[in-house]
């Protein structure tokens, strides 16, 4: 017979210090550090650990001795199931306070600049709004909702379908929202009525396990200009049941600019390689972003914070200082809205990305915006910034960089020090690669200025902008 598993430690007023950079709460007990969930510093707390590794343990909160004064009250009723908006218990200011220590601490530190930070970091852009602020959001259904702790407790038997986010960490677990403070309406009101016109009719809900089903996923996109667009896809194409829904949609929302479907029988959730079919209204929205026109399709890349995306290129336009005899080189373009703010003060933009679908959409705002001298290119960015690609569109005298959250390909820092453009600048929306990042361009380039940006309040996500000027 096999030894039983010793029970993991409850550890018993524990004082929290700090925040980690997962943003996750740090406490210690003797010369281990514990990350606590839902923890704010200046909470005492009796921890359960559920996780033990050699340098460090995890836990939940189970007994507040004392609770923190920098602590706020939730105002979402799914906080602590949910998974999102983790920060909703910590007051707004002093979100900010960690994220531009997030920032500050990882610089001197990772990037190895010291207490040069202190002197080139600017405080921490705040969001205009710290809710509602998401212009996107995707849902999942499920067959059966994630149940509480205090639902599997009892006796009964739960197994009510689901329309909401991912359980925190689990693919098949999906938490029902009745309520989301994220997007503005009538998100809510959509997502509320799909889920009872789908239960009243016995719609299937996605089983993501067994692969049966036939609703999948929900997609609603909101802008500033008021137009709405909702996708839903489904798992198998039965047209009578998904007429009766879209038009089910499209008569109670009318204010809906484009409803679309699509049927995905991948293993995945994404969009790429399927079809999207325009049920009602056009198969886009229009955004804008200051006096710009943005069209964005069910598969394009738009920042999801759009008044703090305006917030944030001004910050871009004004690190690269452009005049308008100068070639900027945009790598990682996306769908090409950093290009587009900055084509009207520079001679000549060229945009990088590798996702065809963004560079279509990139185009496509070009001519939507009627800029001429902005291009965009196809492709992996460290094969195609290179010599002939100068020799095509002329040495590059800024370069712009926004990459993934994964950072820079070391043959893009490579080719970036041997072309040498005067300025480079670099928006990250993981500080800790962008820090890494930073240490190869440092033997040429120094570091004139940094802007933490607030993109996603109630979060521990935090972008991040460096001036990267050449040493003459």
């Amino acid at each position: 017979m096999g030894r039983s598993r010793k029970p993991f430690p409850l550890l018993r007023n524990l004082m929290v210090t700090d925040i980690g950079a997962g943003g996750k709460a740090i406490a210690r007990d003797e010369n281990r550090i514990v990350f606590i969930s839902h923890a704010v510093p200046g909470d005492v707390v009796d921890v359960q650990i559920r996780k033990k590794r050699k340098n460090y343990l995890e836990g939940d909160p189970v007994k507040f001795t004392k609770r923190s004064n920098l602590r706020a009250e939730p105002f979402c009723e799914h906080f602590g199931v949910c998974g999102g908006c983790k920060w909703q218990d910590m007051t707004y200011p002093e979100q900010l306070h960690f994220k531009q220590k997030q920032v500050t601490d990882q610089l001197s530190r990772i990037a190895g600049l010291g207490d040069q930070v202190k002197e080139k970091i600017t405080p921490i852009l705040p969001s205009p709004q710290n809710t509602h602020y998401r212009n996107k959001l995707e849902f999942t259904f499920s067959s059966k909702r994630w149940l509480t702790r205090e639902e599997i407790a009892t006796a009964e038997t739960i197994t009510e379908p689901a329309l909401g986010f991912h359980a925190p960490g689990l693919f098949d677990k999906v938490v029902d929202i009745n309520s989301c403070h994220l997007q503005s309406e009538p998100s809510n009101a959509i997502r509320n009525f799909i889920r009872q016109f789908a239960t009243e009719y016995q719609y299937p809900f996605y089983d993501i396990r067994n692969q049966k089903g036939l609703l999948r996923n929900l997609i609603i996109r909101t802008a500033t200009t008021g137009e709405v667009m909702v996708v839903i896809a489904f798992f198998r194409n039965e047209a009578e049941k998904i007429t009766k829904l879209m038009e089910g949609i499209r008569d109670a929302f009318p204010e809906i600019t484009s409803l679309q479907f699509v049927i995905n029988p991948k293993g995945n959730d994404t969009l790429e390689g399927l079809d999207v079919q325009t049920f009602s209204g056009r198969d886009h929205i229009i955004e804008k972003m200051d006096d710009l026109r943005f069209k964005i399709g069910p598969k394009s890349f738009f920042q999801t914070n759009t008044r703090q995306a305006e917030n944030l290129y001004r910050v871009v336009a004004e690190f690269a200082d452009i005049s308008d005899d100068q070639n900027l080189y945009d790598l990682y373009s996306g769908t090409g809205t950093i290009a587009l703010y900055l084509a009207r003060k520079a001679r000549y933009i060229t945009g990088i990305e590798t996702v065809s679908e963004a560079v279509a959409d990139a185009v496509k705002n070009t001519e939507l915006n009627g800029i001429t001298n902005v291009s965009f290119i196809t492709g992996d960015v460290k094969s195609l910034f290179n010599d002939k690609l100068f020799a095509k569109h002329g040495n590059p005298d800024t370069v712009i960089l926004d990459p993934p959250r994964a950072g820079i390909h070391g043959d893009i820092l490579s080719a970036l020090l041997a072309c040498t453009p005067g300025k480079i600048v670099y928006v990250s929306c993981n500080p800790s690669t962008q820090a890494r990042d930073l240490v190869p361009l440092l033997e040429k380039y120094r570091v004139e200025k940094i802007q933490p940006v607030d993109m996603f309040p109630h979060t521990h996500h935090v972008e991040n902008v460096v001036l990267l000027v050449r040493d003459i």
